[in-house]
């Protein structure tokens, strides 16, 4: 399977939370996550297992989201993928109270791929867009 597939299928089964559990054969055992927060880099160790979790944490807090890739971009072990998420805000979300009115999430990485299996990557969500959304739907 080539980079490109794997991260694909990543994207379809796990990342779009149809069938999250296909993390264990997608990704290592051990993952380094780089995320951007604030203009702050941290890196996380993440499993197949806290992924899922993740996902699951998504859908209770969108419901049953869409996910778009729209670009994806491939070089040498290096997946780079931008997406379009739209879900619901069923649950709550850093603070916010749920307030079922849509919330669209912009973000991109780039994935490494080692041995038909995702071993590392840095990501950047636009969080200032989901809290922009989220402060103004919020029920006063």
């Amino acid at each position: 399977m080539s980079v490109e597939e794997v991260v694909r299928l990543f994207f379809e089964k796990v990342r779009s939370g149809q069938e999250p559990d296909a993390a264990f054969s997608l990704m290592a055992e051990r993952v380094l996550a780089h995320q951007i927060t604030s203009e702050n880099e941290v890196t996380v160790e993440r499993s197949p297992a806290n992924y899922v979790d993740h996902v699951h944490e998504m859908l209770e807090a969108y419901g049953a989201f869409s996910l778009t890739i729209q670009e994806l971009l491939v070089q040498g072990d290096r997946v780079y993928v931008r997406w379009k998420q739209s879900g619901v805000h069923i649950g709550e979300v850093d603070g916010y109270s749920p307030t079922n009115k849509p919330v669209v999430e912009i973000a991109s990485a780039v994935y490494r791929v080692e041995n038909e299996k995702i071993v590392e990557y840095w990501i950047q969500i636009d969080r200032e867009g989901i809290r922009i959304q989220l402060e103004r739907n919020k029920v006063m």
